[in-house]
């Protein structure tokens, strides 16, 4: 017989990167001003600039600029998250993971690849996401990027905010040939 696989949970750590800050100014940066007019009420606040992370196996798992990093987690320069999601439990392995992590480090989710809009480090936790658990992480994360475009803020903005590469400090970079390094 046949003994049952192990599950272990999935968390998503959510960051806001603005401390805040994007949240209470997001009125200004969704709507235009003219005199005598008010602003039109923007129908989503943004949330903030938020940066999420996978923990599994007594690890958290990220995205950026350097590629794909790990950490024990909260053990980033952001310290603890501003938020957790419980993604389920998966019954992948440690080692199963680290190799798929390997493969994604070497083809999807290299350093160079990083795009702030299109390819950041909440593409990174979809993919982990539903390779683990077959869930998504919440849309109102992943449709971030596409509201900010959306607005006249964000298109003026677009050529500067496309140049600015996120690391968190304070993980290390994965490397599946010796473990976390």
């Amino acid at each position: 017989m046949e003994e049952p696989l192990a599950l272990h949970p999935v968390k998503l750590y959510v960051y806001d990167l603005s401390k805040g800050m994007a949240r209470r100014l997001s009125p200004l940066m969704l709507g235009k001003s003219t005199a005598g007019t008010a602003p039109p009420r923007p129908s989503r606040r943004f949330r903030g600039v938020v940066h999420t992370s996978i923990i599994v196996h007594k690890d958290e798992f990220f995205y950026g600029s350097g590629g794909i990093s790990s950490c024990a987690p909260g053990g980033t320069l952001l310290g603890p998250p501003d938020s957790v999601v419980d993604l389920g439990n998966t019954e992948v392995t440690e080692e199963i993971f680290l190799e798929y992590l390997s493969s994604l480090g070497e083809s999807m989710f290299r350093g160079e690849s990083y795009n702030l809009f299109e390819h950041n480090c909440n593409t990174f936790s979809n993919e982990v996401a539903q390779f683990l658990t077959g869930r998504k992480i919440p849309s109102y994360i992943t449709d971030l990027p596409a509201e900010v475009l959306a607005t006249p803020f964000g298109q003026a903005l677009r050529p500067l905010l496309d140049s600015i590469q996120i690391q968190p400090p304070g993980g290390n970079t994965f490397s599946r040939h010796n473990g976390q390094s």
